[in-house]
């Protein structure tokens, strides 16, 4: 017997986890059987693709279904079918009970649920070559981890190591798959550090928890944090978090966290009461809001924070609040995907309710947005995930943060000048967004202020010279003005030994009282000075450049 496992990634650093379960499950059952695992990406080359499953003639073929490779997956059944006219096809994943009959070949069986809970007749029909159309399995069966040291030195190199110590969700909102099935299947304690011990022997770059809510009970998700932070890694842990599900401990905790070991996925959705009320999803908008705060205020834990467009009841209104409340929470990475309306979940049936036919199902219109609303705030988030969503522009947001900015009209003001300007169809370079910043805000009282923030930022992220359209003086010159005037020595920065190397490799730049003040170099009403970018990044999850105030160079 000859099986063939296929995976389809989104990106090549992805994996797949359903299918080193579906491999351990049948090594366990057919220990007998030839098995291959192979990882291919949605956007390889579709010919090699294809070849290289059929490769062999393998007698089934296995594939894990998900809504962003359904529709290539049907592509290469219907050219595999025609080629391989003796191997059956095994589909798995959440997608594959989405495909009717019709849209399959002959011999192709779909596996629903958890392949742990699978009937054991499944086994005995596939080494007799006489699958049925179609297997259910019973969940809550246990599931442990199906790494071993192989799988991790050569399949999952420089890939997302993905891991659950849990299965299932608490909560059963409308628009998710887990609202399906209730319930959550924990794994121990024990086996989850015994497996997670295993997994960074080999030091993988990073480990992404798939549980849904891994802080659905604090002090577990206490006991596992704990059990990371103690070990001398590398690594940096990925978590779907409840962002309202964090106690005094947790916070504590955090707070002496390394910069960068944890990143956090939360969940907000929407802000608005009536729309987390008809998605059933039980949220304490006070404490999201509190909780998001002081998570940013740590500013060592990278913080993604969701929201998503086209849920009932929430109107153009509503979703733009929302996203002034989230941006002023302090999120590093606002997301403002679509609604996926996918089958079997309650939110299909809702009325009003319009969608893509085909996957990954995202919204078209809802009761309460047209079309064309629905678009337009597409695009806004869009602009957010172009301009906020990386390490360019940290200091401006926090300063329209700071100043109660309405960022949904400061973003609809920037998606015009992107429009003028067909940003969507061009590459997003900093240079570029930095323009479009600037030329978005040449009427605001200020605009200089927020240019000079910009060039802070730009110096921050290691440029040694600066764009024309930021007006500032060379470089080189201010750095040849200082080494002419500055003391011999001046510690912490430098020595005499040093000095020189100190003013070779340190970009310098004239900073306003003001901008100093935003900074936090200055207290209000200081007067200008000069502001060093040192050659090594800070200890921050942004990896930006260290900076420092020189001395005594007030204009004032």
């Amino acid at each position: 017997m000859h099986f063939k496992l296929i995976a389809l990634n989104g990106r090549y650093i992805h994996s797949c986890l359903a299918l080193f379960y579906l491999r351990e499950e049948l090594k366990k059952q057919l220990p007998a059987a030839e098995l291959e695992l192979h990882q291919f990406t949605i956007n390889d080359p579709y010919y090699k693709t294809m070849l290289k499953i059929g490769a062999g003639a393998p007698g089934v073929l296995f594939f894990s279904v998900y809504i962003w490779n359904g529709e290539l997956i049907k592509r290469l059944l219907a050219d595999l079918a025609a080629i391989l006219p003796e191997t059956s096809f095994v589909l798995g994943g959440p997608q594959a009970a989405a495909f009717s009959r019709d849209e399959l070949p002959a011999g192709c069986t779909v596996v629903s649920g958890e392949i742990e809970g699978i009937d054991p007749a499944f086994y005995k029909d596939l080494e007799r070559g006489e699958l049925a159309p179609h297997y259910d399995c019973a969940p809550g069966r246990p599931f442990p981890s199906p790494y071993n040291d192989a799988d991790l030195s050569t399949d999952l190199l420089n890939r997302h190591v993905y891991y659950e110590s849990s299965r299932g969700c608490p909560f059963s909102c409308t628009y998710c798959l887990s609202s399906v099935e209730r319930g959550v299947n924990r794994k121990e304690l024990e086996q989850v550090e015994a497996e997670l011990a295993a997994i960074l022997r080999h030091r993988p770059k990073i480990i992404k928890f798939v549980d849904r809510t891994f802080n659905d009970r604090p002090e577990r998700a206490m006991s596992i944090w704990r059990f990371l932070a103690a070990r001398e890694t590398g690594t940096v842990f990925h978590f779907e978090l409840a962002p309202d599900l964090f106690s005094e401990e947790m916070f504590a905790f955090l707070e002496e966290l390394p910069p960068g070991r944890f990143q956090f996925e939360l969940g907000v959705q929407s802000t608005n009461p009536a729309t987390l009320v008809a998605v059933d999803r039980v949220m304490d908008l006070e404490k999201v809001g509190e909780n998001i705060r002081r998570l940013a205020r740590l500013n060592n834990i990278h913080l993604h924070a969701d929201l998503i467009l086209g849920l009932p009841l929430e109107t153009e209104a509503t979703f733009r609040n929302s996203l002034n409340a989230l941006f002023a929470m302090g999120p590093h990475y606002i997301q403002m995907g679509l609604l996926k309306v996918l089958p079997t979940t309650k939110i299909s049936r809702t009325k009003g309710l319009h969608h893509c036919a085909k996957p990954p199902y995202e919204v078209l219109a809802t009761a309460e947005m047209s079309q064309p609303i629905i678009a337009h705030l597409y695009w806004l988030g869009e602009c957010v995930e172009a301009f906020h969503n990386n390490r360019y522009f940290p200091s401006l947001f926090a300063y329209l943060r700071e100043g109660n900015e309405d960022i949904s009209a400061f973003f609809e003001n920037l998606l015009a000048v992107c429009r003028e300007h067909n940003f969507f169809s061009l590459a997003a370079t900093q240079p570029f967004l930095c323009e479009l910043l600037l030329e978005s805000v040449a009427g605001r009282a200020d605009r200089e202020l927020i240019g000079e923030l910009l060039l802070y930022d730009w110096l921050r992220c290691g440029h040694r010279f600066i764009p024309d359209f930021l007006q500032k003086e060379e470089l080189n010159e201010l750095r040849k003005k200082l080494a002419r005037i500055m003391e011999s020595e001046l510690p912490p920065l430098y020595n005499r030994r040093s000095r020189d190397e100190f003013f070779r490799k340190t970009v310098f730049a004239e900073f306003s009282g003001p901008a100093l003040k935003q900074l936090g170099f200055r207290a209000a009403g200081e007067g200008s000075g000069v502001v060093c970018f040192l050659a090594r990044q800070s200890a921050s999850i942004h990896g930006h450049l260290e900076t420092s105030l020189l001395p005594g160079l007030s204009s004032s």
